[in-house]
């Protein structure tokens, strides 16, 4: 809980700041997602497609240079399939893994020409929702569920990104960001739990996402 309330005091400080500024540009964003998970146990693991969704604040600092945080809604995670033989019988299933989060990326913009820019900086994700789908098909016929696996992932997530974007003289703007994670997403404690005598201090998994977006800033 303190870890989110640091988060939202980060936010609204940095977007109190913008306000204060004489120059400054308001805009949303919106788009396409690949994700992934890459790390231990994650050989199976295909990438997801999914969406972001949200808001921004760009600070001018000098005629090249401007600092941008927004604030994102992230659908993440991954998918994969898998067949197992038992015997005679064979099991074929597939899972889908949903990371949703709140994020706030925190971006360093350089202007190369008038309208485009690269970027590069930090992220810092709330996790708001983790859900497990999956269909099995086998000896013992078809089944599917959704399962609540929140408890086996950490709340926060800090990661890294860089990419670029152009603005149009109408304030519309297309981007392209990766986004690589720094931090073990795993509550390693849970699925130590889970896997029991196991030995998995070690089990590590980080989020990685390629962030195709459009938008308008003003």
């Amino acid at each position: 809980m303190n870890k989110i309330l640091l988060l939202v005091a980060i936010a609204a400080l940095t977007f109190t700041a913008a306000s204060a500024q004489s120059e400054f540009r308001i805009g949303f964003k919106g788009g396409v997602n690949f994700a992934s998970i890459s790390g231990d146990f994650t050989d199976d693991y295909d990438g997801r497609t999914s969406f972001h969704i949200g808001g921004l604040v760009e600070i001018p600092i000098s005629e090249k240079f401007a600092i941008q945080p927004e604030l994102l809604y992230s659908s993440q995670g991954a998918k994969s399939e898998y067949d197992d033989s038992f015997g005679d019988s064979i099991v074929i299933g597939k899972e889908k893994l949903k990371l949703d989060y709140i994020n706030i990326p925190i971006m360093a913009k350089y202007y190369i020409i008038d309208g485009l820019s690269v970027e590069a900086g930090p992220q810092f994700g709330v996790l708001i929702s983790a859900q497990n789908e999956y269909e099995v098909s086998g000896f013992r016929g078809d089944e599917s569920g959704d399962d609540d696996v929140k408890d086996l992932y950490k709340t926060l997530d800090i990661s890294f990104g860089f990419g670029g974007s152009y603005r149009l003289t109408n304030g519309l703007f297309f981007s392209a960001r990766y986004v690589i994670g720094i931090s073990d997403v795993t509550n390693e404690d849970d699925f130590e739990g889970d896997f029991g005598p196991f030995d998995i201090e070690a089990f590590k998994q980080r989020n990685s996402v390629i962030q195709l977006s459009a938008g308008f800033s003003f």
